[in-house]
């Protein structure tokens, strides 16, 4: 089958579509036929070596986190999926390589009826990421929050996830991706010199939270939040460790485990909110781009741009 990947640090243009062995599906585990997959933005900081004191890779490295398609392996011990089921979901945090034709997933849940294949193709990881990361963050009804970044991948799905827990947000874009943040249920407001009086303005009584998908911006969000243990980021940012920011990337074991071999999917952490948000019209996974997957090293390009409003996905 193909499959996406990278044998050595570089820019985008490193990045191959391969003939690998297919996957097969094992204990606990289900494989599916790959309609969509997403690019996540922290593959790009791998692959251009930036992250290589924090995540080390063995190459050749398969990319892709997410997908969403149609079921054809069930593995042992798994009840409540079947083969031709359309589902999305993610891949063990160190298997990867959902951005192929086939994937095993360790967690999933039915495909919502009101999503495209692309939009369910890149929502299992910035589902994820931001249901981790508000977790983490306490974030719910009474408090508010800002999201750093909130026209990206994860920033949309943060902003309306955020929303439906009854969180008052602040999302940073720039002016042209303003109306679109409203329409999410966010307060726009511009990035850069100026932030946190900008905030002030909008949030008199303070921020209870940050949420930093961008990166390049932690003392000033440190000062808006109060304290270092009240931000935390997922950009590639690795001054973070040394000003008291909690860094999160990739799904802490337990929240994968609980997923593997539950008879109910929607019982995995974050899916099913999302399943049950989509249905009722609540949650949406805006698709900035979609590239065949033939075109991986040109979706790696747009994703380093920074200009991407939502997810980039590949399309099988």
């Amino acid at each position: 089958m193909r499959a996406v990947q990278f044998s050595e640090y570089g820019p985008a243009a490193v990045v191959q579509v391969a003939e690998v062995e297919e996957p097969h599906a094992g204990p606990g585990t289900i494989r599916i036929a790959v309609r969509a997959s997403g690019l996540s933005a922290g593959e790009t900081s791998i692959r251009s070596g930036r992250m290589r004191d924090v995540v080390p890779v063995t190459f050749p490295y398969r990319t892709g986190f997410d997908a969403a398609g149609v079921v054809d392996e069930v593995g042992d011990g798994v009840t409540g999926v079947g083969a031709g089921d359309e589902v999305f979901g993610m891949t063990a945090t160190t298997a990867r390589g959902a951005n192929a034709d086939h994937a095993v997933l360790v967690a999933w849940a039915p495909k919502p009826a009101a999503w495209s294949w692309e939009e369910a193709g890149g929502a299992a990881g910035s589902v994820e990421t931001a249901t981790r990361v508000l977790d983490r963050l306490a974030v719910g009804a009474g408090r508010t929050v800002l999201v750093q970044g909130a026209a990206g991948g994860v920033g949309t799905v943060a902003v309306q996830l955020a929303v439906a827990r009854g969180a008052t947000v602040i999302g940073t874009a720039g002016e042209h991706n303003h109306g679109f943040l409203r329409s999410l249920g966010a307060e726009p407001t511009t990035y850069g010199a100026g932030l946190a009086e900008r905030v002030r303005a909008l949030a008199p009584g303070g921020v209870d939270a940050v949420f930093d998908c961008a990166g390049g911006a932690l003392p000033d969000l440190i000062a808006i939040a109060g304290s270092p243990a009240r931000v935390v980021t997922i950009a590639p940012d690795l001054t973070a460790a040394a000003l008291g920011v909690h860094l999160s990337h990739g799904a802490p074991a337990g929240d994968t485990a609980a997923a593997v071999g539950a008879a109910d999917p929607l019982a995995v952490h974050g899916l099913g909110i999302a399943v049950e948000l989509a249905g009722q019209g609540r949650l949406r996974v805006p698709v900035a781009a979609a590239f065949p997957l033939t075109e991986a090293a040109a979706a790696h390009e747009l994703s380093e741009s920074r200009h991407a409003r939502g997810k980039i996905v590949l399309v099988n």
